[in-house]
């Protein structure tokens, strides 16, 4: 085993959230050392849509510009019925008095996580440490002993806190042994990614498209290179025949009425869960981003609300990074964040799957003409606006002492 060494704060995960927190700790001076257990930041084609007030905080990290050079534009975006053609839209331009960016970015998540890696490498005091996986730590009243895996040795780092940033299947949160309550959706999800225009197809597209049916909803959601399908598929049937050529040749068949000649460059299976931790907070050791919570992605709201604990947990570390030990502003990003994940971005992506998956019946119909009820009155199209956007959210947060 080599030396121990010493840092402030040690981050799991090279991801999007994990880099944004580190760089927020590097401008400020603190030691900071993140370890990725892949050789590179993960080219997740899942998130791909920054709101108005994530780039706003992400212009204290200097990559806003980035993200609007490299991405999409997105005012518009469309709730659709895929039988009926029924087209509800919502303009986020109506909302610019409150926001720089009344829009959403269209932009793949690796972009973020891989400028921030390496715009640390412009700062003394961070690292980032590729091919280094966590192994385990312990924490006593003083401080943080991190175990890590390299290629060539088992490293011990010791530090005043250490943040999971480390996803989904957070060996951070599995050793803390913190719940984390919730539910996964029965099926599974197939995202299919192609050049293929499909505004040649489909009448009035927007950048971002939620389509309900009730045999197969879709969302169509375009990136600068790609044009994304992501829909439901079935559970009993194998990985090789949901990624097949058949399978494929068949969505773009119902879709837009040829499949052989669509070419794909991606076709990814994955579960949706709808889960939060019981705690973002264990003495010295917090959990963000996706190792905290997760919800199915209709809305966007995943990654941003990752984001958003990143720039929380920040604000509230500062003064326990000053004491060395951890105070009442630790518990207080935990209040805020957990809160916020329950009462918003849990409950709105529920109601956001179950509009979308509806389709059909009575239940649909209501659904469907509440949200036209909603953009056809100014009032409570802008506090729709406000909350989609994730304004309300954030409001709710700085609410709760």
């Amino acid at each position: 085993m080599s030396a121990k060494e010493r840092c402030q704060v040690v981050i799991v995960g090279a991801g999007p959230v994990g880099t944004t927190m580190a760089t927020l700790l590097a401008k400020q001076g603190a030691d900071v050392i993140v370890l990725e257990a892949n050789e590179d930041c993960a080219q997740d084609l899942r998130a791909s849509t920054f709101h108005p007030p994530t780039l706003e905080m992400l212009d204290e990290v200097d990559v806003t510009p980035m993200l609007l050079a490299r991405g999409l534009k997105a005012p518009v975006y469309h709730w659709r019925d895929r039988q009926s053609g029924d087209v509800i839209s919502f303009d986020l331009s109506e909302i610019a008095d409150v926001t720089r960016y009344p829009f959403r970015i269209q932009c793949e998540q690796y972009h973020l996580s891989r400028a921030l890696a390496e715009g640390l490498s412009r700062y003394p005091s961070a690292q980032v440490r590729f091919n280094h996986r966590l192994l385990s730590f312990e924490q006593d009243e003083q401080g943080v002993t991190v175990f890590a895996e390299s290629p060539t040795a088992i490293q011990e780092i010791r530090c005043d806190f250490l943040i999971a940033a480390d996803g989904a299947n957070s060996v951070v949160r599995k050793w803390l042994g913190i719940e984390f309550d919730g539910f996964t959706y029965p099926e599974r999800f197939l995202c299919l990614s192609t050049d293929e225009d499909l505004t040649a197809y489909l009448e009035n597209l927007a950048y971002v498209n939620y389509v309900s049916d009730p045999e197969e909803w879709l969302v169509l959601l375009k990136v600068p290179s790609v044009w994304r399908v992501l829909l439901p598929t079935d559970g009993a049937a194998s990985d090789d025949d949901l990624r097949s050529d058949e399978r494929k040749n068949a969505i773009f068949e119902r879709l837009i009425g040829k499949g052989a000649e669509v070419k794909t460059f991606h076709r990814t299976l994955y579960r949706v869960h709808q889960r939060v931790a019981k705690s973002f907070l264990e003495g010295r050791v917090m959990l963000i981003g996706d190792a905290a919570h997760l919800n199915n992605p209709l809305g966007g709201f995943g990654m941003n609300s990752g984001l958003h604990d990143a720039f929380n947990l920040f604000e509230k570390l500062q003064p326990a990074l000053r004491s060395g030990k951890p105070n009442g502003s630790l518990e207080l990003f935990d209040r805020q964040r957990r809160q916020v994940t329950h009462a918003f971005t849990q409950a709105q992506t529920i109601e956001n799957m179950e509009f979308i998956r509806g389709g059909a019946g009575e239940g649909h119909k209501r659904r469907r003409a509440a949200m036209m009820a909603i953009r056809d009155d100014d009032e409570r199209r802008r506090a729709y606006l406000l909350k989609q956007a994730m304004f309300e959210s954030l409001e709710k947060a700085r609410a709760i002492n």
